[in-house]
């Protein structure tokens, strides 16, 4: 899993036909402490995540597991919104 701040949307209003009825966002990865990384994905929302939510970013095999991806071409798929984040010293 990949913690992820959501940054953003995707409109396409040309696309594979199995993304019809999608919510694509922008999301870049984040350290365990919530400090921005280099990374970007764009996602499919599953959970119905906003702009500046934290969330769980899942990818491959798992994103494709989720139910809404099933059948679909997806790579990363936002499976969780992030209420805490507790790191143990």
């Amino acid at each position: 899993m990949i913690l992820a701040r959501v940054i953003g949307t995707v409109v396409a209003t040309r696309k594979d036909p199995r993304l019809e009825g999608t919510k694509l966002l922008v999301v870049r990865t984040l350290s365990p402490e919530g400090k921005p990384e280099a990374g970007y994905l764009v996602a499919v929302d599953t959970v119905g995540a906003g702009v500046s939510d934290r969330v769980l970013v899942v990818q491959g095999s798992s994103a494709r597991m989720a139910p809404e991806c099933k059948e679909r071409p997806v790579d990363a798929a936002i499976v969780g919104i992030v209420d805490t984040v507790q790191l143990e010293s």
